[in-house]
């Protein structure tokens, strides 16, 4: 079979100097990915072919020629040509955006560590502290550590938004980087521009390798494995081409795990061959179920008469959504400190296993967290509280202290109407608004600190701005109880005051699927580190098999349930 076309429209020199758009095209055959790859690269048409993925068979064009393409999609070796497409940035549910510009560190792109020569010490021994994250404790990753060298023998692509590798949590198990996004105004990618500015990645990284800290007790899942970052997001979203291409450096790089903690409702035939060829090579892929379970129109049934269920890439609102969807992926979702569902995570027929997703601590950019400090005073008696501080304010050394006025309902403008806030403290109930409209009504009504109090138990962090900027106030989260509490002795007549501190943190609390996706590719990390010879099948065998069944599970609401590592661990010791 003629492998190539007769591409003389390729050309054209005055389309190709318009050339802004990229198209992924791949390939039936390993031959007939050579062979069009080849053509490009030699004849006047190579300055469209940006890359050559040769692990997933496809190549990246960057051309606005449409006669062109169209004959590529109808060559005989050629599956499909797909146009760049972005899915939203992935980021915690209740928001979060840093505010400064991240740094970069190009020594680690090139090649990275010397793989055969880390040094990863010896095998620590886990113990509790007052860091430690829950979600740590519930997969039991601290007692799989011994049979795992805590993950020394393994190596783990996180595809995100990027990482920052001066954090201490992550500096010690860095291998390398690499970014697949092009720059937005240059439209070039620089591979050396792989630094967080979003904060999601440093955080996924964390909750599956993050050092282990005797001191705080902080750690990630398997501490001692190593990380390799491929940034696929950027401003614009994540790229479907940008994800392929991280893909294909996790199979050359030969990974033992790949952690998505992205994706979106509709999936391609391309993607879907990635994640196989994936498979073949012996990289486990492991990826978000999704975070839209709360949307009116979701449905966990795909033969529900709303869903699009005669297409298998494009499942509307309806069950896990993809990556995670297609049968080779883990497909991960999130539960609460309860082990109960979180009320966002997508479930279906898909869902292979449930770990933590919510109020997860772990690791932001440096400084791009927020520690508070809260004391009240309540007729005369003073106590400290429990609070969560939120991102998008500005520090405050020093204790702000004012006094308290509860305000009715949820926080919108007519709620702030009913009472006099100015130079005072607002207190708030979560529910309905968004963090941000709140603290900004409390702004209009002229209050000088916002206190939220929880309609859940626990604490949870969020942010009050949405593009980076910083609020000249104090917002804090306090339990439901204290804040009920609050309530019922200001309506008593009680005076209440609050002194508030806010200083800067390396590390903060998220709620998402994308927050237990981390925590399954670390038992991952885990499961390669003690058996080596384990294929991508026998992985999922292991995971499920092991896992802690939870109930009612009656559509697959829990996969086979919450995945715990030491038990995984021995079973893939047994094997």
């Amino acid at each position: 079979m003629k492998l190539a076309l007769s591409f003389a429209v390729l050309t054209l020199a005055a389309q190709m100097s318009l050339a802004t758009d990229r198209y992924l095209v791949t390939f039936k055959s390993e031959q007939g990915y050579q062979a069009m790859s080849n053509y490009f690269k030699v004849t006047e048409s190579s300055h469209m072919m940006q890359k050559s993925l040769k692990n997933v068979q496809a190549i990246i064009l960057k051309t606005k020629n449409l006669s062109a393409l169209e004959s590529l999609r109808h060559h005989p070796e050629v599956t499909a040509v797909e146009k760049e497409t972005f899915t939203p940035v992935p980021k915690p549910l209740n928001g979060f955006k840093i505010a400064r510009v991240a740094r970069v560190d190009k020594m680690f792109v090139e090649g990275g560590a010397d793989v055969a020569t880390l040094d990863n010490g010896s095998t620590p021994v886990f113990h509790a502290g007052e860091a430690t994250p829950w979600g740590i404790q519930a997969v039991h990753a601290g007692e799989a550590w011994a049979g795992s060298a805590a993950g020394a023998k393994s190596r783990v692509m996180v595809l995100d938004t990027g990482v920052d590798i001066h954090h201490p949590a992550i500096t010690p198990n860095f291998e390398q980087g690499q970014n697949f996004v092009e720059d937005e105004n240059t439209g070039e990618i620089d591979p050396a521009q792989f630094a967080d500015q979003e904060g999601h990645g440093t955080h996924c990284s964390g909750t599956i390798l993050g050092a282990y800290n005797e001191t705080t007790g902080f750690t990630g899942v398997a501490p001692k494995a190593k990380l390799l970052m491929g940034r696929v997001c950027g401003a614009e979203g994540c790229s479907n081409i940008a994800v392929m291409d991280g893909i294909n450096w996790g199979i050359e790089q030969k990974v033992d795990v790949i952690s998505m903690s992205l994706g979106g409702p509709v999936g391609s035939s391309q993607e879907a061959t990635a994640v196989q060829k994936a498979e073949r090579a012996g990289v486990v892929v492991v990826a978000a179920s999704g975070n839209s379970a709360t949307d009116p129109g979701y449905s966990p049934n795909k033969n529900d008469p709303g869903c699009r269920s005669n297409n298998p890439f494009q499942p509307s609102n309806c069950g896990v959504g993809f990556p995670a969807a297609f049968p080779t992926v883990v497909a991960v979702g999130a539960l609460d400190s309860k082990l109960v569902k979180t009320n966002f995570s997508q479930w279906g027929p898909e869902l292979d296993v449930t770990a933590p997703g919510s109020a997860v601590i772990s690791s932001v950019p440096m400084g791009t967290g927020r520690n508070s400090v809260v004391a009240l005073t309540v007729a005369g008696v003073e106590k400290s509280i429990k609070s969560a501080a939120f991102s998008g304010t500005e520090l405050f050394a020093t204790p702000v202290i004012h006094d308290i006025v509860a305000v009715p309902g949820m926080g919108a403008p007519e709620d702030f109407a009913k009472v006099n806030v100015a130079g005072k403290f607002a207190l708030v109930s979560r529910g309905t608004i968004k963090f941000a409209e709140k603290v900004q009504n409390a702004i209009a009504a002229k209050a000088v600190g916002v206190l939220i109090y929880n309609n859940v138990e626990g604490l949870m962090q969020g942010a009050v701005t949405e593009d980076g900027s910083l609020v000249n106030l104090p917002v804090v989260m306090i339990e439901q109880a204290e804040g009920q509490a609050l309530v019922a002795a200001l309506a008593q007549g009680s005076a209440a005051s609050a002194a508030i501190t806010l200083s800067p943190s390396d590390y903060a609390s998220f709620d998402g699927t994308s927050m237990a996706t981390p925590h399954v590719a670390g038992v991952v990390a885990l499961i390669r580190s003690a058996n080596k010879n384990l294929t991508p099948a026998q992985v999922r065998q292991i995971l499920t098999s092991t896992a802690h069944a939870l109930a009612p599970n009656d559509t697959n609401q829990y996969g086979a349930g919450l995945v715990q590592a030491d038990a995984a661990v021995q079973k893939a010791l047994a094997q």
